[in-house]
């Protein structure tokens, strides 16, 4: 039992489901439809019920996200020993094709070309948009919020406030 608890802590700064950690969900969750039974027979009151079917589709739901993690993990365990034994370093997916239409990719083959006709990289083409080229729009100069007390100072006090209350509602 010791040796299941120090595994189960390990395994909460494990990336992914470990083996201990997904037995203490299962436990967890079990007993847990166990109390919504015995509560359910107790009061007869429906919103156990209605618990035990949320409790349970969520049990179910880690459990399939744990199955299709370890799916994908199984994937990439050969691709990855492959790239260490000195096969590509490039990372597999979408970044391979130049069917993609990200922000970044778009960007980044502009500078390419901007590079490649002699312009400065830095320099942004007339017809990119603001979101493109990441830049914030330039505002010609900061204007000051009127104040709506008509005091230009920017000094606000409740208690001159309550001043000006009290002068308007003398005796």
């Amino acid at each position: 039992m010791g040796s299941f608890v120090e595994d189960l802590w390990s395994s909460v700064f494990t990336p992914g489901p470990t083996p201990s950690l997904l037995i203490a969900t299962n436990v967890t969750f079990a007993a847990l439809q166990v109390l919504l039974l015995a509560l359910l027979l107790a009061t007869y009151s429906i919103h156990f019920v209605v618990l035990s079917i949320l409790s349970a589709a969520l049990w179910w739901s880690i459990n399939w996200f744990a199955q299709e993690l370890r799916q994908v993990q199984a994937q990439e365990a050969p691709t990855e020993t492959q790239e260490l034994r000195g096969g590509s370093t490039k990372p597999p997916g979408p970044l391979d094709s130049t069917d993609s239409d990200t922000e970044t990719e778009v960007v980044k083959e502009k500078s390419k070309a901007t590079a490649a006709t002699g312009v400065a990289a830095g320099a942004a083409p007339a017809t990119a948009s603001a979101s493109a080229t990441l830049q914030p729009p330039v505002e010609p100069q900061a204007r000051k919020r009127l104040s709506v007390s008509g005091d230009s100072s920017g000094y606000h006090s409740t208690d001159s406030e309550w001043e000006k209350v009290d002068d308007n509602n003398g005796p």
